[in-house]
């Protein structure tokens, strides 16, 4: 019995890219047109090994639900051959085979039908569906009346209740309240535990991290590696940008000589950010940097990271104070800190300086998503001022294989004896 359970080998999917739509109608009519070809594939191979969990990472328009849908039979392959051994079910577009005008029940009999199931199977299966979906009487009701939640919780239920051998995933895990979520990702642990064989495409870095024995990452149609999931996920934030063959710099602590030159952000900026001051002091640049020196957004937990700001002194100042605030998407402050409160002491600085500022610190919040905020103060005449504030100019993305309770993880390092002291 072979120890494969999906073979993909020289895969390649091209499809024709033409001027103006007609031309698609006139080239099928036998009329020359010109066109031209776009790889969505291009000569691709791995193998998923049987009980093994595989992730699939990389850019948008990379080929990975290209790849999931020739795999699960919904694309043709225009090169290449897929072999798969062993029953699947796919999670891509949740309710695509739903029936509108059919009720919750009568689309669970015809989902597992489709997927290959008898009666006697589904009729078996039947109750864990619908208490995991947990949408109550609305199942007698056609699902065109359900709210999108309702329903993407029923197709998620179906598609994970039947018990597959093969788990195909693209981006579905996290479908319905958080308390719904939660149940998926437990049903997935399950999975794990029973040697399910799991292939698994998300732009969620942290999930890929916490639960994939192997990752591929792809780029514009084309395997750039495979490796364990942190290499991969390394790689893939070079990628987003396009470092993939550059070496990282170090950071320095505070710079004196001015900088001419834009940090490059490759990550979305706030165009709403809050900003107030009276830019005696101006913070004109920012980037935030990963313990390699990579400028991203994505940093990963229990690593270094930087946040660096350049600040440019449109008039003399005595005692300038730096900071930063990292706050949750509800708005709570959850940790920050300053020139001051760091007893940095900062030269008094001439109009037309500009100083470079580097945080650097551990990542211990969560795995999730924060907003960081930047500061320039200081004292003027023994009052406070505030020369320049900028409030939740970017995000910052912290990538997680496990977390704890709260805002923060205490690293605790656990040591259980019996009663022997043993």
């Amino acid at each position: 019995m072979s120890e494969i359970a999906i073979k993909v080998e020289h895969l390649s999917k091209v499809y024709k890219l033409y001027n103006k739509p007609s031309d698609r109608l006139r080239e099928a009519l036998g009329m020359r047109v010109q066109s031209r070809e776009h790889y969505a594939l291009n000569d691709v191979n791995f193998n998923v090994k049987k009980g093994e969990t595989v992730g699939i990472i990389g850019t948008n328009g990379s080929g990975k639900s290209t790849i999931l849908k020739i795999i699960t039979g919904v694309l043709n392959p225009t090169r290449g051959s897929v072999e798969v051994d062993g029953r699947i079910s796919a999670l891509l577009e949740l309710g695509a085979g739903f029936n509108m005008e059919y009720s919750g029940i009568e689309n669970v009999y015809l989902n597992g039908t489709m997927m290959g199931f008898s009666k006697e199977e589904i009729d078996a299966k039947l109750d864990d569906i619908l208490d995991f979906a947990d949408i109550g009487d609305f199942v007698h009701q056609p699902v065109k009346s359900y709210s999108s939640g309702m329903f993407v919780r029923l197709a998620f239920a179906v598609a994970i209740n039947i018990e597959p051998e093969i788990l195909i995933v693209d981006e579905a895990l996290s479908v319905g309240d958080v308390f719904f979520q939660a149940k998926c990702y437990r049903k997935f642990d399950e999975f794990k535990e029973m040697g399910r064989t799991i292939l698994f495409v998300s732009h969620d870095l942290g999930s890929i991290s916490r639960y994939c024995d192997r990752v591929i990452l792809l780029n514009k149609g084309v395997k750039m590696d495979e490796g364990n999931p942190k290499e991969m996920v390394d790689l893939y934030k070079k990628v987003l940008v396009h470092q993939e063959n550059e070496k990282p710099r170090e950071a320095t602590a505070i710079e004196e000589a001015p900088k001419e030159t834009k940090w490059k952000k490759p990550f979305e900026v706030n165009p709403n950010a809050i900003e107030y001051g009276t830019k005696v002091a101006e913070i004109i640049d920012y980037i935030i940097l990963d313990e390699k020196g990579l400028e991203t957004n994505t940093i990963e937990k229990f690593s270094d990271f930087s946040i660096k700001m350049r600040v440019k002194f449109n008039e003399d100042i005595d005692d300038p104070i730096y900071a930063i605030t990292i706050k949750n998407l509800q708005g709570t402050e959850i940790t920050g800190t300053n020139t001051m409160f760091e007893k940095i002491a900062v030269a008094p600085q001439k109009m037309g300086n500009i100083q470079e500022i580097t945080f650097t610190q551990r990542m211990n919040l969560q795995g999730g998503e924060y907003l960081l905020s930047l500061g320039c103060t200081g004292y003027h005449d023994g009052e406070f001022d505030v020369y320049h504030r900028l409030y939740d100019v970017c995000n910052i993305t912290v990538i997680a294989v496990k977390n704890t309770v709260g805002f923060y993880d205490m690293d605790s390092k656990i040591e259980i004896a019996d009663d022997n002291g043993r």
